[in-house]
């Protein structure tokens, strides 16, 4: 191995990684970064990987195929993993895997390192994704190395490694949790966070957070918020202090319809992110099963994600066929589970995904949301596909005689015919 890329965040364990592999393996090392909206935490890497030893540093601006190519269409499928999670670090894995990729293949590298510990989840996604897309790459796991954990056991172990080799990190002795940020969320995990008891919401661990406000600081005023969609994707948004982001984030829109800004997906999410922070929306709390079989502790910032995945079930609701939907929604568990668990690449994630999307053909009109404190409160939606007729739903008399009241009797009755059976049964009356 002449050249390895490492999969470097300039954070305490990559910074540690990368000065190890190239004593131990006598290699050039090329440190990739993928810039999948970390935000200012890119700034200074280039200088931080080349002093620390790495021969040529590369950045990916993955952000825009980020949005379009990951983040959009799992959000399509309505993906939650366990009831909680939108799956921020899971869903960013791939992109990054394929960036990383690319790069081996452009430098002529014959492998890829990266510093996900042997008890988690993100090692069997890193290389779960190479295997699919490169499977001549070798992987190379330092945590799986008993040679590499002898000298690391721990975090302090690493903390005092860095500061002996003048690595500067954010970690520290005293504040050990870890922090991985993306375009969807930020998490934290470990250190502290690894007392399932900890209370990660109190006033004195507010400082933790990055993304959001807490929901007792937010705004008293609730914010509207309008969102556009066009085959279950969101195009355009409209709230009163849109062009105030825009600027804030030095973006433009795509221009307007209807009075809408149009956005590309990395706008929405930007947009979106900086609209929820300051409401305190898409704070998450929980222990989650990990794919190597333990449970484990994490929280999570996902203001903007929080407020898509709403818009988007209450555009579906109107829209979506019954049958359709409750057919795409006994997929979710899976969906998720293989997102989770490193298969985005796999043919059965991609076959949910060509009826995921044709399940979206028709998830096309407008969704008003409420923010407030912590809440998303869905506060109205219309669309021309809409399948929602208020003369049929009505409680009062129905004008198009769509529905007979008299039919459901015998609806009823043969739906009753099988219980009737069984309690009979039961009773011993047949």
């Amino acid at each position: 191995m002449k050249k390895i890329v490492v999969a470097y965040s300039g954070g305490l364990d990559t910074s540690v990684l990368l000065k190890w592999l190239k004593e131990e393996y006598d290699a050039e090392i090329i440190a990739y970064t993928a810039d999948v909206g970390q935000g200012e935490e890119l700034e200074g890497l280039e200088e931080k990987a080349l002093t620390t030893g790495a021969s040529k540093f590369i950045v990916g601006d993955l952000r825009e195929e980020f949005a379009r190519d990951f983040i959009f269409p799992m959000f399509q499928a309505g993906a939650l993993y366990e009831g909680q999670y939108l799956l921020g670090t899971s869903i960013a894995r791939p992109a990054i895997s394929k960036g990383m990729v690319d790069a081996a293949r452009t430098e002529g590298a014959g492998a890829i390192a990266h510093g996900a510990t042997g008890k988690g989840n993100d090692q069997v996604r890193f290389e779960l994704s190479v295997d699919s897309l490169a499977p001549e790459l070798q992987v190379i796991a330092p945590w799986r190395m008993a040679k590499f954990r002898e000298k690391f056991p721990g975090r302090a172990e690493m903390i005092a490694y860095a500061e002996a080799e003048n690595i500067p990190v954010t970690a520290s002795a005293s504040k050990p949790y870890s922090m991985d940020r993306n375009l969807l969320h930020i998490s934290f995990e470990s250190g502290i966070l690894e007392d399932p008891w900890f209370d990660a919401t109190s006033e004195e661990n507010r400082e933790m957070y990055v993304l959001s406000v807490s929901p007792e600081e937010a705004p008293d005023k609730a914010q509207y918020l309008e969102l556009l969609f066009e085959k279950g994707n969101c195009a355009g948004l409209k709230f009163p202090g849109l062009e105030e982001v825009l600027a804030e984030l030095q973006l433009s829109g795509g221009g307007t319809r209807e009075g809408y800004t149009l956005l590309s997906p990395l706008g929405v999410m930007l947009v979106l992110n900086v609209l929820g922070g300051r409401h305190g929306i898409g704070r998450v709390d929980m222990v989650e099963n990990r794919f190597v079989g333990m449970k484990s502790r994490g929280v999570y910032e996902t203001p903007g994600g929080a407020i898509l995945f709403a818009a988007h079930r209450q555009m579906e609701s109107i829209t979506m066929d019954r049958e359709v939907m409750h057919l795409r929604d006994s997929l979710i568990p899976k969906y998720s589970t293989l997102v989770y668990n490193g298969f985005w690449f796999s043919p059965e994630r991609e076959a949910i995904q060509v009826l995921v999307t044709e399940s979206q053909k028709n998830v096309s009109g407008e969704v008003r949301l409420k923010l407030y404190k912590g809440n998303v409160m869905a506060a109205g939606r219309r669309s021309p596909l809409s399948l929602y007729n208020p003369e049929v739903a009505t409680m009062e008399a129905d004008p198009t005689e769509a529905y007979n009241q008299d039919d459901a009797t015998g609806f009823i009755r043969l739906h009753g015919l099988r219980l009737k059976t069984e309690s009979r049964r039961e009773s011993g009356k047949q």
